[in-house]
């Protein structure tokens, strides 16, 4: 029976996560469950799950959670404010955490599950992003373990040998290929771009997800953040970590060899194949998803990516080979931007233009400790802010 804590249950990762636990009661348990803001939906999944903890991340709630969790008749524990998420990763009676905060708010939970020695399945990119030689130093302080839920970093670790450990020569890697589905906009110029909505950014082809994430993978930055977190869990540098678009999103990732062999990870685009994955490891489980027809989906396309329409791509790698704090630096000035944008403040165009303007103002520095990855944090933010302020992206 493995005990897990959800850090992020009310999101599109959650449900798929408890819908998985919900199918195999005599394997897996949802102990502790967290949300940002949302009490009612929150209060819901512990009903589902039985949780003995809820910890809702907005310190001002706290009230209104024990309130709903005595109305709705539940003994779960409530707890609040961001020392909470912390609580329910180092939990003693939970042996995995499902880090699935978006956004840099998940960093110091999930470096607390490390710390702690925790089976981490690693939803959160933004915590790799921000702090990928700290979580890597807490892992290995820890004892812990770390597996991957993104579905492109999923699939490269499925499709990479037994015992591989970062060391891709040894294994004879010759490169990653994550793919990407190209989002809502792929074949539109910059110019068709500049007055999308949030709600057609939103509506992604094939995945169902939060509106963030949804507007990073409009942007590609949701990729380019993916080749940071593919370089800190796989010991690839950027030339070695290619992009490629693929519509159908049947093929999530593949692994070349020194030989010419390519290995592909394939399945319908389901993030509850991932999550199963990860939790059963090395075991394999039913996880509620159709195996692929073939012969229905008949063809896979694939080109490469627009850089010059899609810049945060770009961006991305730019921030991976700087290195020490610039990835931080990309990530803030991104959630910010993401941030007006679905609030009206400013353009899609301008999420590109914002978190250029913040990499090329903020020198990086080197990331040795928890602060200088926060220090670097909050002044993209700042920045980003005032940008966004003084004009229109």
């Amino acid at each position: 029976m493995r005990r897990i804590a959800l850090l992020g249950a009310t999101g599109s990762i959650g449900g798929s996560t408890l819908d998985v636990v919900a199918r195999h009661p005599a394997r897996f348990r949802a102990v502790a469950l967290s949300a940002h803001r949302d009490v009612a939906g929150l209060v819901a999944r512990c009903r589902t799950a039985s949780a003995d903890y809820a910890a809702i991340a907005d310190p001002a709630l706290e009230g209104d959670l024990a309130r709903a969790l005595r109305e709705a008749g539940l003994p779960t524990r409530a707890l609040a404010g961001p020392a909470a998420l912390e609580a329910l990763a180092t939990l003693p009676e939970v042996d995995t955490v499902v880090a699935a905060v978006v956004g840099a708010a998940g960093l110091r939970s999930t470096l607390a599950a490390a710390a702690a020695g925790k089976r981490i399945l690693l939803a959160n990119k933004e915590s790799i992003v921000m702090a990928g030689p700290l979580l890597a130093s807490a892992l290995a302080r820890g004892g812990g373990s770390l597996l991957p839920v993104d579905s492109e970093h999923n699939a490269v670790f499925q499709c990479l040998p037994a015992g591989y450990a970062g060391d891709p020569d040894r294994h004879g890697v010759a490169h990653v290929v994550l793919t990407a589905s190209g989002g809502p906009f792929r074949g539109r110029s910059a110019t068709e771009l500049d007055a999308v909505t949030p709600e057609q950014a939103c509506a992604h082809p094939n995945w169902r997800m939060g509106r963030k994430i949804s507007v990073d993978s409009a942007t590609l930055m949701n990729k380019g953040l993916e080749v940071i977190e593919a370089h800190h869990l796989f010991g690839l540098p950027a030339p070695r970590i290619e992009v490629v678009i693929h519509p159908q999103s049947v093929i999530h990732s593949l692994v070349a060899y020194r030989d010419g062999s390519m290995l592909a990870q394939l399945g319908n685009p389901d993030m509850r194949t991932a999550i199963a994955h990860a939790l059963a490891h090395p075991e394999r489980i039913e996880a509620g998803v159709a195996t692929l027809d073939l012969a229905a989906i008949a063809r896979l396309s694939f080109e490469p990516p627009d850089r010059t329409t899609f810049r945060c791509l770009g961006l991305a790698y730019d921030a991976l080979v700087a290195g020490g704090t610039a990835p931080a630096i990309l990530n803030a000035a991104n959630e910010v931007a993401v941030e007006a944008f679905l609030a009206g403040r400013t353009r899609f165009c301008g999420i590109a233009t914002t978190v250029a303007a913040t990499l090329e103002a903020l020198a990086a520095g080197p990331i040795a400790a928890l602060d200088d990855a926060l220090a670097a944090d909050a002044a993209a933010r700042r920045f980003a802010t005032g940008w966004i302020g003084r004009r229109d992206g």
